[in-house]
């Protein structure tokens, strides 16, 4: 593999000259043949494979002003989730983040309203956003309080950040267009600002489906991906083949500092203990695609259980709980299958992007999507 790889570095070179004149493709992992791990994807191949989970975008690009932001929301079913809550968990690679609601998700191990995900500076308008829905919702003349879970990674190299465009109502057409069925990838909601690996990064997202044998369960990722590190595509040496990659100069500055949310979603009913086991190893997944993890990264995992046994409900809040549970023997195939997912969902969200104009002190700048060609080229060298 390393002598084909090597033979094709002058090609390749000539790939990304004449790529930009193309028009860019763009093609989730599966379209190229990266099938990165074992297991069977979902129909969908989306984190809405899991039945009853929907994700809808409220996207702003305003190239005059400077302006590639958005909302993206992830319901984690379609009925009122503050009387009907998930259980969850929260995993931390990296917390130069931050993420709203994350102290009473480890506290209690549930979540009770939509999840949103957007640019750093609109945390609290999102947040704003979750309060409107929640008190408008059925259960809105019972709450008291209510935890608003609202991730977020800083899109400022794309997006004038300061101008804070993001408002309440942004965020809940996001909410409102959630849906179940294929999920809009790239530069896309929370995903238009976003840069990973020097390229654009965006939304992107996979699902695995275990055997029968192993339960048959199916579990499902979303990710913002906008983060650094030395890019690697299933074992593909992406980033070094086109020579741009963290420390590729030898100096130590923030260009891969960024973050990314991992958001997971299975069928399995999964206590709030063995969610956060689930989260960690998302990490592995991550770890997988070249991810530095540096100093200034946010590095965020949110797993949840939308199986109705585990659900907390208003009849089993206030009774011992006789609610299912799978045992830690019969866990690992799904750690098996968060891995995966993540690694895929993290290609599709690069694989699903466009170039990106945006202004610059000096005159025009530009990121770049990945050249889909180039990595197409090292597929076919690698199978050779």
């Amino acid at each position: 593999m390393k002598t084909a790889i090597s033979a094709l570095v002058a090609i390749l070179a000539m790939t990304v000259m004449t790529a930009n004149a193309l028009a860019r493709e763009e093609v989730r992992a599966r379209e190229l043949g990266l099938a990165p791990g074992i297991l069977q994807p979902g129909p969908l191949n989306a984190i809405t494979d899991v039945a009853g989970v929907q994700v809808g975008h409220e996207t702003l690009i305003e190239p005059e002003r400077g302006i590639r932001t958005g909302v993206t929301a992830i319901l984690p079913h379609g009925g009122d989730i503050y009387a009907d809550k998930v259980p969850a968990a929260v995993a931390i690679a990296n917390g130069y983040g931050k993420l709203m609601g994350s102290t009473q998700i480890i506290e209690l191990g549930e979540i009770e309203t939509p999840i949103l995900l957007t640019n750093t500076m609109a945390v609290p308008r999102a947040a704003d956003a979750l309060l409107d829905h929640g008190l408008a919702g059925p259960s809105g003349d019972q709450i008291r309080s209510l935890n608003m879970v609202v991730g977020e990674t800083n899109d400022s190299r794309l997006n004038d950040i300061q101008a804070r465009v993001i408002t309440p109502a942004h965020a809940l057409a996001a909410i409102e267009s959630a849906a179940s069925g294929p999920v809009a990838e790239g530069a896309v909601g929370a995903g238009a600002g976003t840069v990973a690996f020097g390229w654009k990064g965006g939304i992107g997202t996979s699902s695995r489906r275990l055997p029968e044998e192993l339960g048959g369960w199916t579990l499902g990722v979303l990710v913002q991906s906008n983060y650094g590190g030395v890019l690697q595509m299933d074992g593909l040496p992406v980033g070094e083949t086109l020579g741009q990659y963290y420390l590729a100069d030898q100096i130590a500055d923030d260009r891969a500092d960024g973050s990314i949310m991992i958001i997971i979603a299975t069928d399995a009913p999964l206590s709030a203990r063995n969610l956060e086991r689930l989260a960690h190893r998302a990490f592995a997944g991550l770890a997988r695609t070249g991810a530095s993890m540096t100093n200034g990264s946010g590095d965020y995992a949110i797993a949840f259980s939308t199986h109705e046994d585990v659900r907390r409900t208003p009849q089993r809040r206030h009774a011992v709980s006789t609610l299912r549970d799978l045992p830690n023997g019969q866990i690992s195939p799904l750690f098996q299958a968060v891995i995966e997912t993540t690694e895929e969902a993290i290609y599709n969200s690069l694989l699903m992007a466009q170039d990106i104009d945006y202004p610059r002190a000096d005159g025009q700048g530009v990121v770049r999507a990945l050249p889909v060609e180039t990595v197409r080229a090292l597929i076919a060298a690698r199978d050779e």
